[in-house]
């Protein structure tokens, strides 16, 4: 009986060498990247503190005011040239209850100082002097004293041209309760549109990827070289809307019909149309194949195997589909607008160029509860159907 153990071969030293090579190239690629990049721990760290006040008016939302009542009254005023023969003053308006305005002069040039007056106001209440015309200019500030009067002195701006004005007082005193501020309103108006926004794209996504989705199925398909053919091209249709980013979209879209919401929903249904054409491909060729053959052996033709054998397998997860892809398509929708594609992304952007964050805050969080209540809401129903 032999006994002797077979001789050990020497260990190899390929499997080494090979993971040496590999921490090579991950550390050399991650060199690169960190140099091409630029990126500085030191620099994140000492920045930090500018945004203390961001995260505080983010955290402080522009949502109610006090309730404030306003007053204002008006009297004509004519603005004349440099030179030239006086005008005859505009016709004094007849007295009427309430608050009133005089002027004097009532006629004057750029640049000059006139005098406004006026009475019956609510007392001791601040307010603002403007000239009206296309539009409004401010002209100064004022408080009425506990009669109800004022009297104020402000200068005519000298870019103001000849003609027909008005002047007009206001005065705003604050009540004791609180309404909902005009960027909480038009913060609300605007995610309503963000919405509905996405509930059109993904409709016009949804009717144009229901039909190509058949021809995109590997089980439907890959039977005559022409069907193979049609697979082929309509997975490479998908992949090409899918691969092009919704803001190259919106901006094309932008181009072509002009910024608005319309644009966006343009920039949702083709991006959507590549997502689910390829979602609803691959839940068709998932089905069981069992019906399928049962059907074709009664000899029933291709439109009849899809009605009978295919579709009742399939609607369940079209509708989860087409409910996930509605969710992502408000989250979207929420971009895009930040170049012109309409929605509470459009006044998103304008708030934080103006460096107006408590304004930003208010849409930032209106965006955070609407997505997370229809993240929860289409997870409920996909729960259900699924």
């Amino acid at each position: 009986m032999n006994n002797q153990r077979p001789p050990t071969k020497p260990a190899s030293l390929l499997g080494p060498l090979r993971t040496a090579l590999l921490v090579l190239i991950l550390a050399a690629a991650y060199a690169y990247g960190f140099r091409v990049t630029k990126v500085n721990l030191y620099d994140l760290v000492t920045g930090l503190p500018n945004m203390h006040h961001i995260v505080l008016s983010l955290l402080q939302p522009d949502l109610f005011v006090r309730a404030t009542e306003m007053q204002k009254s008006d009297t004509p005023f004519l603005v004349r040239a440099e030179s030239g023969a006086l005008p005859p003053p505009p016709a004094t308006p007849p007295a009427k209850p309430g608050p009133s305005v005089e002027i004097y002069p009532s006629v004057a040039k750029p640049g000059d100082v006139i005098e406004v007056k006026g009475r019956d106001f609510k007392p001791d209440t601040p307010g603002v002097i403007y000239l009206i015309w296309v539009g409004e200019t401010r002209l100064g500030k004022i408080t009425t004293d506990a009669q109800g009067s004022f009297a104020a002195k402000v200068v005519l701006p000298g870019d103001v041209t000849q003609g027909d004005y008005w002047i007009e007082a206001r005065v705003f005193r604050e009540l004791n309760w609180y309404v909902p501020s005009e960027t909480l309103i038009l913060s609300l108006r605007l995610m309503l549109e963000t919405i509905f926004l996405a509930l059109i794209g993904t409709t016009f996504s949804v009717i144009f990827s229901i039909p190509l989705s058949f021809l995109g199925a590997r089980n439907l398909m890959m039977g005559a070289p022409f069907g193979r053919a049609t697979y082929y091209l309509s997975r490479t249709f998908f992949n090409l809307l899918r691969s092009i980013e919704v803001l190259i979209i919106v901006v094309i879209m932008a181009v072509v019909v002009g910024i608005g919401p319309f644009a966006g929903v343009l920039a949702l249904a083709v991006h959507g149309i590549g997502a689910l054409g390829k979602l609803y491909s691959e839940a068709i060729e998932s089905i069981d194949p069992g019906p399928i053959e049962a059907i074709t052996a009664t000899g029933a033709s291709r439109l009849q195997v899809i009605a009978y054998a295919v579709v009742p397998q399939i609607v369940p997860q079209f509708i989860a589909f087409t409910l996930y892809r509605w969710d992502i398509n408000v989250r979207m929708a929420t971009v895009i607008g930040l170049v012109g594609g309409g929605g509470i992304g459009f006044i998103l952007i304008q708030y934080i160029n103006l460096l107006e964050w408590n304004q930003a805050g208010t849409a930032i969080w209106l965006i955070a509860i609407v997505v997370m209540a229809m993240d929860y809401a289409s997870a409920v129903i996909r729960e259900k159907i699924v």
